[in-house]
Parts: structure tokens; sequence; C-alpha cells
């Protein structure tokens, strides 16, 4: 109860709550009119008048109706002819019978959503009482409380209970909400946790459990707490658990959504039978029978020496019942075990060990290989070492060219630029790695790419000249750099319907080591008396030249003399 007192300056508060044995009880602070209460306490307003008209002379909040006075109830009010008027909105939760008792000197009215329930409206000497029993829905209702006192002493009171006999009370309270499990694998305990209901008689909660493929629950508590913990058989079963809230009638609700929790399984799956071991190339193959609910397998390895005392290491964790140990070496031996592992992370013993002596083995192939046009070079060639070891004798990698080998780099290269190709022209690139015992690998994947259009043709020749001397053309000029040039070739031109046009006269081999200037003389037997021109242009051995690609190529202009050599 929260009577109300005089006061000069009314401030808000803050509204403690707490709930025993079904009576809502609180702390509440004097409020001013712009109150709000936190249900279930009510909210209170007083009225200078019986009809509660105007504005309230003061609101507050109060945890019960349970007050009298024998003179003005609040500052600002008179002694007779005063209102007071309380209202609270909650939750019922499932609803269900209540009682409404209510009591004054002098009237009182109970509405309940609106509508009147109790109406004991009189002015009267003695306190008049009425009690009444009602059904309320599940859900938020609103409570309202109007009291008045026209003459004399005022007393008002009024409570609102739940019904909780088993006769009279068939409603179950509703599910609690936000209901958690979470599984501890390490001390094997399942935590269950859940949101308070908002039943008004509830007596508590009552935790169950079944094994997941079952239709039987198992009750395991009975308690008022919104927490649970319970141990489950750690057999490597799966386990829902439920919880219902029961009221005071002995009512049970349903239960929240099953919440599942899987236990540990402690028990070890059976060792691995059937191990052989088998040298081949990349690595020693391992093979084994399956062994029932195992879901992976842990290899385990030693390197076998003369009289040496080598740890056991795990070197491989597989879901198939084979491997191959890529990461061995050559020219040694090793012993091999297995264990099984289950879904829990059991671990069995290991199996009977395995006996291999590595041999010799070529290369494994290179991977990755990928072939690509390099501007102004050619193709690009390059490939990575298998993921199988690589060999410790590594000696070469060889590179092949549709079907045809055209160089070899060494161990520590990964790249080759093939130069030696043709315009447009599509190659098909293979790589393969070869020991120091001339073993050599199986080709890696092929790899395609197409030479640049342009770009490829070694550079015009410099330091061109030419004159004619006598009937005799003679041109001179400068080696170039390149180290694949194959060919000078010398055309003639002639300037014909405004173009020039070109035809293949001659060329020229260049000796090895060529660095010097060259030469080409060549007798012309038809004279034309006109300017005509001689171009020099250089090939390589793939047949680029910038004659065939279009390019800038060298040339010089003469004047043929107008009549030819005598005949011979």
């Amino acid at each position: 109860m929260n009577p109300a007192r005089r006061a000069t300056a009314v401030t808000a508060t803050a509204v403690v709550l707490s709930t025993a044995g079904g009576l809502l009880t609180a702390l509440a602070a004097p409020a001013s009119a712009a109150v709000s209460c936190t249900s279930p306490v009510f909210k209170r307003q007083f009225f200078a008048n019986t009809t509660f008209s105007g504005t309230p002379k003061k609101t507050d909040c109060d945890t019960a109706i349970d007050q009298s006075w024998s003179g003005a109830p609040a500052s600002g009010l008179p002694k007779d002819n005063f209102g007071v008027r309380w209202s609270v909105t909650r939750d019922f939760g499932s609803g269900g019978p209540f009682t409404l008792t209510a009591s004054a000197l002098d009237g009182i009215r109970v509405y309940l959503d609106g509508t009147r329930k109790i109406d004991l409206w009189k002015n009267t000497s003695t306190t008049v009482s009425k009690t009444l029993n009602v059904t309320i829905p599940s859900g938020k209702h609103t409570l309202r409380v109007d009291y008045v006192n026209w003459t004399g002493n005022a007393k008002v009171k009024f409570t609102y209970t739940p019904r909780t006999t088993a006769t009279v009370d068939k409603t179950k309270p509703l599910a609690p909400t936000g209901a958690k499990a979470a599984y501890d694998t390490t001390t094997g305990k399942a935590k269950l946790t859940w949101t308070p209901n908002k039943e008004m008689d509830l007596a508590g909660y009552r935790v169950y459990r079944r094994l997941k493929g079952s239709s039987s629950w198992k009750k395991l508590t009975t308690t008022k707490a919104t927490t649970y913990t319970d141990v489950p058989p750690a057999t490597g079963e799966s386990y829902y658990y439920e919880i219902r809230a029961a009221d005071k009638a002995g009512n049970e609700g349903t239960g929240t959504t099953d919440q599942l929790v899987t236990t540990p399984d402690r028990t070890a799956p059976a060792v691995p039978t059937g191990l052989a071991a088998t040298d081949s190339q990349p690595g020693v193959r391992l093979t084994w029978k399956t062994v029932p609910g195992a879901t992976r397998y842990v290899v385990h390895r030693r390197w076998d020496d003369d009289g040496g005392d080598n740890p056991v290491v795990q070197v491989a964790k597989v879901t198939s019942t084979s491997w191959v140990d890529s990461t061995v070496k050559e020219n040694l031996y090793y012993s091999y075990w297995v264990s099984a592992v289950d879904a829990a992370g059991n671990t069995s013993a290991k199996s009977a060990g395995a006996y291999v002596a590595r041999d010799d083995w070529a290369p494994s192939a290179p991977v990755a290989v990928e072939a690509n046009p390099t501007a102004g070079s050619g193709i690009t060639v390059t490939w990575k070492a298998s993921s199988a070891p690589v060999a410790s004798d590594l000696s070469t990698f060889r590179i092949y060219r549709d079907g045809r080998l055209v160089d070899e780099v060494g161990p520590r290269q990964t790249s080759y630029t093939d130069t030696n190709v043709r315009h447009s022209r599509s190659y098909v690139y293979t790589v393969t790695a070869v020991d120091r015992q001339e073993q050599e690998s199986a080709a890696s994947a092929p790899a395609t790419a197409v030479a640049p259009a342009t770009g490829l043709a070694p550079a015009a020749v410099s330091g061109l000249r030419g004159a004619m001397d006598g009937y005799d053309i003679v041109l001179r000029w400068q080696a170039n750099t390149e180290q694949d040039v194959s060919a000078y070739v010398v055309y003639r031109g002639e300037f014909v319907d405004g173009t020039w046009v070109y035809a293949e006269w001659d060329k020229v081999i260049p000796r090895r080591g060529e660095d010097e200037a060259l030469s080409y003389s060549h007798e012309v037997w038809d004279p034309t008396g006109q300017d005509v021109r001689w171009a020099v242009v250089a090939r390589d051995r793939a047949g680029n030249s910038l004659f065939t690609d279009g390019g800038a190529f060298s040339y010089v202009t003469v004047t043929e003399p107008v009549t030819g050599p005598p005949d011979e």
C-alpha cells in the first residue's frame, strides 16, 4: 500500500517489484502527474470530485489497493466528495479462473478491459464488499478500480487472485519460452535455461528427457528455478529435453521446443587389420580393411635404419582405407601402422605393422604446366615440381614442343621462354623431370598457346648501303645481334602503279659467330634504267621476319643502268 501524503514537491521514481507466493509486492515512491508505473503496480489518480472529471490533483504508483483516510487523502483534495482511480495492464499468462474481491466505504466499481464487473456505488455508513469469480483470457488485460468518498471516513480494498483448486482451474499454463540447452563435453553436463512464465498461479517447472528416436519421456525434476543441469549417460547417444510449466491446480502445460544434446562416445573403435604397404610412384601405397564406426584413420610411420631407434611419427589423417605416402625418400626402409578414429574422437590402438623397402624411381611428372604468349619474346612455359617429393637427385627439366624436345633447364628453374616460334601459330608443350640416373618422368599434362601475331621478328638490319658496280648490285650491312637469325633475305622492289612491289631475290646465310659487316653482290641481268629498291631483312629460325610481319625493314634506292651486260 502506498498512502497519499501532503507534500510541497512530488517526483516520480522507479518501482522495485518482487513476487512472493503469488502476491505482488513492490516499493513505490511518490510520483507526479506524468507517471509511468511498471506492471503489475497500479497507477493511482486523485480527483477533487466524484465524477473523475478534469485533471487529477495527483498521480502516483500504488503496489496494492488497501487504504483508509480520515481526512483529505492528498494535498489539494477535499476530505469529502473526492475520487481515486487505480489502473494496471498486465500479462495474465494462460489466464483462467480468478477471484475479484472488493470492499469500500463508500462506493467502488471494478472494470476488466472496460467492462464493469463489480458495482457497489452508494453512499453508506458501513463497509460494503463483494467477491466475484471471473475467467480471464490469456495475454494482457487491463483492470480499473474507481473509488469515491462522499462523506465521512474513506476505506477501499481490492484484490485479484487466481483460483487454484483442481476442480475449478482446468487451464494449462503456457509453455516456457527461451529454452536453451548447452552441453559441456568435458564435464558431460547439459545445462538447460528458460525464461520465467507469466502465470500468477505457477507452482514450478518440470524438466523431461527422452532418447532420440524414442517417444517416451522421463521426468527428471520439478523446480521453481529457470535453470537445471543434467548429466545424461555418455553413450554417444543424442537426447531431447523439454520444460513444462505446472500450476497450483496441478495442470501441466505443453513443453518447450525440444532441445537436442549429443553425448560423447567413450568407446574406441576396433583395431584396423589387413595393412599392406607397396612401393610405387609417387610413393608408398598403403591399404587396410574398413573398421565399423570409424570416420577417419591415422597413419604412423618410422624410418628403419641399421640398428637405429627412430621414433614413430604421425604422417597422415585420412577418411578412406588407402593412402599414398609421397613424402618418403628413395633407397630407404620404412614401417607403417594405422589407427582408427570414430566420430567422437576415440582412437584405437595401432594395427600390426607393415614393412617396405623404398626403391629408386624416376621423378614424378611436373604439375601446373601453363603456356602463355609473351610479347616480343615468344611463348613462356611455367610449371611446378610435383606435389610428390622432389627427387633428391633431380637433374633437369625437359621442355617439349609438339612432342619434340626443344630445351632442358636446371632443377631450380621452373619457367622457359621458347623464342623459336612462328607468328600466330599454335603449339602444345609438355614438361618432364629427369634425375641424375637419366630416369625421366612421364610427361606433364599438355599446355597450349598461340604465339604472338607480331613482334617476334629480328630487328631491321643496320648500316645498309648499296650501289651499282657496273652491272652488279653491291649491298653491305651490319650483322644482327639476335642469336636465332638464320638468314638475311634480299628483296628487289619496283615502283608499280604507285606502289613498291618487292620480290625475294636471294638470301645470305651467316656463318656462326659472324658479327662483322656482311655483303652481297650479284649481277643485274635485266636493268631498267630506273630507280629500284634493294631491301635486306633478317629472318629467324622460325621463319619470322619484318617483311612477313609487316614491320619496317631496311632498304636502299639505286639507279640501275639503262642497258644490260653484253651477251656472252
